[in-house]
């Protein structure tokens, strides 16, 4: 099956919901077009609804963005979380204090518009007609495959990739060099942590991320949830194709 929109920013490059908006719309127009039928795949929340839901983005002040980025050097993220959580309480439960990139960009949100951050984010209007499917799985379950999954990610070679886009400016890239293994592989090259050290806090971090993820798409009543657990995923495939014949022939 053909994949699009993979490996085209380059590691330096700081990845935005917007261009995302621009660039997968186009692509799944042109499909259409074709009479073929995009599927989105993936977890990150906003980047999907930005995709496919009424959602406008406020624009950036390099002025606010740079006196908020100054601070967020200068004093840390934690104090940048307290205001935001006095300032749009709902924006702050959905943000890690750890994530100065998403504080930051709330609180410039909240300063241009003069609204609460969350104020922005996209209610439930399609802008396409789509078929939302979540994959279920109990916690202890899912805990164990994402351990599992760090390790393959361990023995194929991430710390070789990391250390080699490192050369490519990886450390320079607000984005990328956040991202889940890379930040902890990164911290493990500059001597902050060791090896074995570096991968238990990737699989942490990884069961916060998709605790996360299960928040977020728990609250759309649009998402229709299977089971994915071991003893059902023979029955996951049939389950997920009778709610498309469902969809297509309502």
């Amino acid at each position: 099956m053909p994949h699009r929109l993979l490996d085209i920013w380059d590691v330096t490059q700081t990845a935005s919901v917007a261009e995302y908006q621009r660039l997968a719309r186009a692509e799944m127009d042109r499909l259409l077009a074709e009479g073929r039928t995009p599927v989105l795949v993936g977890g990150s929340g906003l980047y999907i609804r930005g995709a496919i839901d009424a959602l406008e983005f406020p624009g950036t002040d390099p002025a606010v963005r740079a006196r908020l980025e100054a601070e967020l050097e200068e004093r840390g993220s934690g104090v940048l979380h307290a205001r935001l959580a006095d300032a749009d309480p709902e924006a702050a439960r959905a943000i890690l204090p750890s994530n100065g990139r998403r504080v930051v960009r709330a609180l410039e949100v909240i300063e241009i518009t003069g609204r609460p951050f969350t104020a922005n984010l996209p209610g439930h209007e399609a802008v396409y007609d789509t078929l939302q499917i979540g994959v279920d799985v109990e916690r202890p379950e899912l805990d164990e495959r994402i351990a599992l999954r760090v390790d393959r990610m361990w023995d194929t070679g991430l710390v070789e990739e990391v250390r080699r886009l490192e050369g490519a400016g990886l450390r320079s890239g607000r984005t990328a060099s956040r991202a889940l293994g890379y930040q902890q592989v990164l911290a493990a090259l500059a001597g902050e942590c060791g090896e074995e050290e570096a991968r238990v806090e990737t699989v942490r971090a990884t069961k916060r991320f998709a605790r996360r993820q299960d928040s977020w798409f728990r609250r759309d009543p649009r998402v229709h949830w299977l089971s994915g657990a071991a003893d059902h995923r023979g029955e996951l495939l049939a389950s997920a194709l009778a709610l498309v014949e469902r969809a297509v022939t309502a």
